[in-house]
Order: C-alpha cells, then sequence, then structure tokens
C-alpha cells in the first residue's frame, strides 16, 4: 500500500524537467522538510499546474509514494507569489539554492520553514536585505548542527576559523592565514548578532560564508554567481 501524505505547507525550492512532459520538483515542506515529487504533465501547456511550480509561492500539497521520489497528487496556492525583483530574486534564488543543496530528504525543520517565510518577505520589502540573509544563513548552519563556539574567545586576541577544529588562536597573522581570521569581539559580535554595528556585519558575511563553503564542498553556487554577474551588470550600466 502506498504512503499518503496530504495538506503540506510547502515551497518550490527547483524545478527540472522529467520525461517528455513532466518535471521533477524539489519543495521545502513545513513538517517533511525537503521532498521531490513528479508532477506529472505540469510541462504541458494546459496543465494548471505548471503556473503553481514557481519559487516563492505558498503551496498546499498532498502527495504519495514510500521512497525518496514521491507523486504529487495535488497542489493548490494558498496566497499570491512573492513576487521578488531585481537583487531580492537573486537572493531568493540564493536561500533556495542552498537549502536545496544542503538539506537531507525527509529530515523536518519546522523552525527554518518559519525563518525561510520571513526571509522571503523581508526579500520583498527591501529594507534589510542583507540582515535577513545573515539571519537566515546561521539559523541554517544551526539547524544542520553547526554552531559557532566563542566561548573561549578573548575580545582583543585574534583567531583563525577552522571548519572542523573552529577557532584557533593566531600569534603570527600572515597574508595567507587573514582571510580566515578574526578577532574575539567581531565572533562575539556574530554571535550575538549585533549586525547594527558595520564591522560585525562585515565580519558575519565572511565567517558565515566560509562555514557554509565547508558544508556546500567544491561545487560553487550558480545563484551567487548568477547575483554577480547581475551586479556588474548594473555597475557598467549606471
Amino acid at each position: 500500500m502506498s504512503f499518503q501524505v496530504e495538506a503540506q505547507a510547502a515551497y518550490v525550492l527547483h524545478t527540472r524537467p522529467y520525461r517528455e512532459t513532466s518535471l521533477l520538483v524539489d519543495f521545502f515542506t513545513l513538517e517533511q522538510g525537503k521532498i521531490s515529487a513528479v508532477v506529472k504533465g505540469a510541462r504541458s501547456p494546459r496543465s494548471r499546474m505548471r503556473a503553481m511550480m514557481q519559487p516563492f509561492t505558498p503551496l498546499q500539497i498532498n502527495w504519495r509514494g514510500r521512497n525518496e521520489l514521491k507523486s504529487l497528487l495535488q497542489a493548490e496556492a494558498v496566497a499570491a507569489p512573492i513576487m521578488l525583483k531585481g537583487t531580492a530574486l537573486m537572493c531568493g534564488l540564493y536561500v533556495n539554492e542552498l537549502l536545496e543543496r544542503l538539506l537531507q530528504p525527509a529530515d523536518p525543520h519546522p523552525e527554518l520553514y518559519v525563518y525561510y517565510q520571513y526571509v522571503l518577505n523581508e526579500l520583498l520589502s527591501g529594507e534589510d536585505i542583507e540582515l535577513a540573509l545573515r539571519t537566515f544563513e546561521q539559523q541554517l548552519l544551526q539547524q544542520l548542527g553547526y554552531q559557532f563556539d566563542v566561548s573561549h574567545c578573548v575580545p582583543d586576541s585574534i583567531y583563525r576559523y577552522d571548519p572542523a577544529q573552529g577557532f584557533l588562536p593566531v600569534t603570527q597573522l600572515t597574508s595567507s592565514i587573514r582571510p580566515f581570521c578574526f578577532t574575539g569581539l567581531q565572533l562575539q559580535g556574530v554571535v550575538a548578532e549585533q549586525y547594527q554595528q558595520p564591522e560585525i556585519r562585515r565580519a558575519a558575511k565572511r565567517l558565515i560564508r566560509l562555514a557554509l563553503e565547508a558544508q556546500l564542498g567544491s561545487k560553487p553556487l550558480r545563484s551567487r554567481e548568477l547575483l554577480q554577474k547581475y551586479s556588474t551588470g548594473n555597475s557598467a550600466r549606471s
């Protein structure tokens, strides 16, 4: 007997073609975490699913299947799509790619789901995109079981970040290790999310990127490349 799940809150993370008229879709769901499902006929011009299988649309979905790849039975939009544009859109795609790459299948993260909704709404408002991204990234790392331990860090000392060992005291700061180094004061500020201070924001961006890269491996984020191209294009036009 097949296993059926109904009325799950979800967002689309990523879609790709599957066979002639279908889609293979990665969803981020409130109760089941990341799941992958075949959406039959979704590439057909007459399919009602076609418009809904887009990022940033709050959905309620039903699916069937005991294996890792499910079959989507039904999907309904429960609210209007969150219409992101420009830099906010690039950042939204970046958030989706992080979830797609780092979450394990069927590993629930209901708290992270709430933070995902938060970051989308903050991207839509455009008031402080950088703050929203740092907050979400830090929550994502915590949900993955990775937290920055700065309990031994002294404010005036310098520490080198090592993903496997944490923060190691530095006695001689050289150019080769400088990109991986932080003061204890910076590290304490990042953990406390004191992002109203520009120095802490800069340190947080650098530190969190290093931590995420250690989790992601050698394959670069496509969304980050798109954001860099978008930013370069805007600079050239201005």
